[in-house]
């Protein structure tokens, strides 16, 4: 606490609970253009405006610190190397929002990020951060750290609802939304630990300075978590649009050993693979969708021309299959039956004909079920076969031989 102070943490909280008004805070998160880190991309002022104005029922702020997504740590630095800085973001958000309860759901193998951050809310606390009257004002905010039980779907926003309540972590049906029917059945705001870690500065130097730093639409910075087969693996923080080839060569140092590149994962695993000619693309939502993937939780992952993408289509098909939660058939079945192909493929005993049929399970997964997990599963299997095809059929034909 003493060094998160001496660098300035909770000045701004202090600023905003004693001296702002909660809608001026919401109007500077819209005008920043802060969007959702945690995948979806969905601008963090316009969601806190969808809670509802005449509500009796008290209104919860959820924190989503799941990150599941392989390929994706960016959370964990925050929540390790400097945990004073989100709860600064939360107590912010929570007061714009007219919250007096927060919950924080970390992913339950983070078991040093949760030390670090449950220590951090103590501190915060024994200073009069959080409780009773904070800052010594008449507002009142109490935050929980709770740890989930290992589960990838508990990352959605509505299974990790269902979790935070003591249920099984199965997305539910929408509409409702969160903002009027969310935690406990009232009004809930959830939001990503980057996101939230953004706030203290929007609010201490003006959304106009956070917008400028990014590109159209996308305001601020992103962190970027790059892994794979570059020399410098990391996490870095870059304006949002900077782009790919950029993040690769530039800040990542490249291909190790001089190799070429072969394909790159921009958004975690979920998001459809870019081949090596398609790296020239801005780092924003509107890039990589025009680029016919997604940003996602910004995981990049970096394969060489060593890479075997039958085995790498095998990680990703097994990490599905095992992590559905198994509510839709069209998902439950179609990723364990996608996952006994891609084995069959991997061993040596498939066929040509398997790669079509890998391609309608894709198909028949894709927009049929609650939640986009089935999506995420199907998007892989898609691209991967699209763009790789000749590499697979010899894949095949070298092991009929």
């Amino acid at each position: 606490m003493e060094v998160a102070e001496g660098r300035g943490a909770y000045q701004t909280a202090r600023k905003a609970v004693l001296s702002m008004k909660p809608e001026e805070i919401v109007r500077a998160v819209t005008a920043s253009n802060l969007r959702g880190f945690g995948g979806a991309g969905f601008p963090t002022g316009k969601k806190w405006g969808f809670l509802p104005k005449d509500s009796k029922k008290p209104v919860y702020l959820v924190i989503n610190a799941d990150e599941g997504e392989p390929g994706t740590f960016k959370d964990r630095y925050i929540m390790e190397r400097d945990p004073h800085l989100l709860i600064e973001g939360i107590i912010t958000s929570a007061f714009a929002i007219g919250s007096h309860k927060a919950y924080v759901y970390i992913r339950g193998e983070y078991v040093q990020p949760f030390k670090r951050l449950q220590t951090a809310v103590d501190e915060a606390y024994q200073k009069g951060y959080l409780g009773k009257r904070i800052f010594g004002s008449s507002y009142d905010l109490d935050l929980v750290v709770h740890r989930g039980a290992g589960a990838y779907i508990c990352g959605e926003e509505t299974a990790l609802l269902e979790s935070l309540e003591g249920k099984r972590g199965l997305p539910r049906l929408k509409p409702p939304f969160p903002a009027v029917v969310g935690l406990f059945g009232c009004p809930t705001i959830i939001n990503n630990v980057e996101t939230l870690s953004c706030v203290p500065f929007i609010v201490k130097n003006g959304p106009e300075w956070f917008a400028g730093l990014g590109s159209p639409g996308n305001g601020g910075t992103h962190l970027f978590s790059v892994s794979g087969h570059v020399k410098k693996p990391g996490v870095y923080e870059l304006p949002m649009g900077t782009l790919l080839r950029e993040i690769i060569y530039r800040h990542a140092g490249g291909v190790p050993g001089d190799r070429r590149l072969k394909a790159v994962i921009p958004g975690g695993i979920s998001a459809k693979i870019l081949t090596a000619e398609e790296i020239d693309v801005k780092m924003d939502y509107e890039g990589l969708r025009d680029a016919g993937t997604m940003l996602g939780s910004a995981g990049v992952i970096v394969m060489d021309e060593t890479t075997c993408m039958v085995k790498a289509l095998y990680t990703a098909c097994k990490f599905f299959a095992h992590e559905s939660c198994g509510q839709c058939s069209p998902c439950r079945e179609g990723t364990g039956w996608a996952f006994k192909i891609v084995k069959r493929i991997y061993g040596g005993q498939g066929s040509v004909r398997d790669l079509d049929t890998l391609l309608a399970i894709a198909k028949g997964m894709e927009g049929r079920t609650i939640c986009v997990f089935a999506d995420a599963a199907a998007w892989p299997i898609q691209s991967y076969i699209e763009k790789f095809r000749v590499e697979f059929e010899e894949y095949i034909k070298k092991r009929e031989r």
